[in-house]
């Protein structure tokens, strides 16, 4: 009995401290503390950014983001890694300094212009608070996690998702799924907002 209890616990122990939750805990924690090596072992920042430009030249009419439709998303797929290389650095800039106005400082000077931070902002705003851990749904080495925060200005809450991967002793968040549906959410919230809801 004793040797059930203590397998039993070990084992909650071990599924606690290498599930996707305590990954995001490590992840949280690299930010307080500025370590940008430990945080690129919960996040593939190289990934997620990557994901976060296809994600924004596919909704970017819909985010007012456009002067030219079709064309601009054709230009930003043309220059894709200049952007998530950009993304990266302004990534790291905030980490290690804890600043948002640094991070936009490092950002290098270009003709497209598209900051992360800041469109991150339009979803989780300074406002903003963690609310919960919506779900989990691990299917073998791979995990969709959704992060709720609250949105005060618009009085609800929205639910980042984030893509996860197994890395064998901890889990690594690899995209946030939902990104340009927040987006665009968000932009039809701040519409209705500033029709006074109508």
């Amino acid at each position: 009995m004793l040797t059930a209890l203590a397998i039993g616990g070990y084992l909650f122990y071990r599924s606690f401290t290498t599930g996707p939750k305590y990954s995001l805990m490590q992840a949280a924690k690299a930010t307080q503390t500025h370590d940008m090596a430990k945080f690129e072992r919960y996040v593939d920042v190289t990934s997620v950014t990557g994901s976060l430009v296809d994600q924004v030249a596919a909704q970017s009419s819909a985010l007012g983001l456009i002067p030219g439709g079709f064309a601009f998303r054709g230009a930003l797929q043309l220059i894709k890694p200049q952007l998530a290389k950009a993304a990266h650095k302004e990534l790291q800039t905030y980490i290690e300094t804890g600043s948002v106005e640094a991070a936009a400082a490092a950002q290098p000077k270009r003709a497209v212009k598209v900051s992360m931070l800041g469109l991150a902002s339009k979803v989780v705003n300074p406002d903003s608070k963690f609310k919960d851990v919506k779900y989990v749904n691990e299917q073998g080495d791979q995990a969709l996690v959704g992060i709720e925060f609250t949105q005060p200005k618009y009085d609800t809450t929205l639910v980042v998702e984030l893509k996860m991967r197994d890395k064998g002793d901890h889990w690594q968040v690899t995209e946030i799924t939902n990104s340009g549906e927040l987006l665009k959410h968000v932009a039809r919230l701040e519409k209705q907002r500033r029709l006074g809801g109508k």
